[in-house]
């Protein structure tokens, strides 16, 4: 499986090259550099669709290394001292 990722405007422009990289693997589309949506071919849409997938089968998940994840900052604020009286 091979994941491709185009912006919006790459999408607009060249959409029958997306579905052809849809055969081969989800084709993540972005706006301003963050995804917004995903392009599958309608058999891989019905195999997702009938699963509940959880967070190992995501990771296990052929093409994964490829993706791009930045978890948001939370900020100095998160963690509190703890009241032991």
């Amino acid at each position: 499986m091979t994941i491709t990722t185009m912006s919006s405007a790459e999408f607009s422009r060249n959409s029958n090259e997306a579905k052809k990289a849809a055969k081969k693997g989800p084709v993540f589309i972005t706006d301003r550099g963050k995804p917004t949506h995903v392009l599958l071919t309608i058999e891989d849409y019905r195999k997702f669709k009938g699963k509940a997938l959880n967070i190992i089968d995501l990771l296990a998940m052929p093409g994964i290394e490829n993706v791009e994840f930045e978890p948001p900052k939370l900020g100095d604020n998160v963690f509190h001292p703890a009241d032991l009286s």
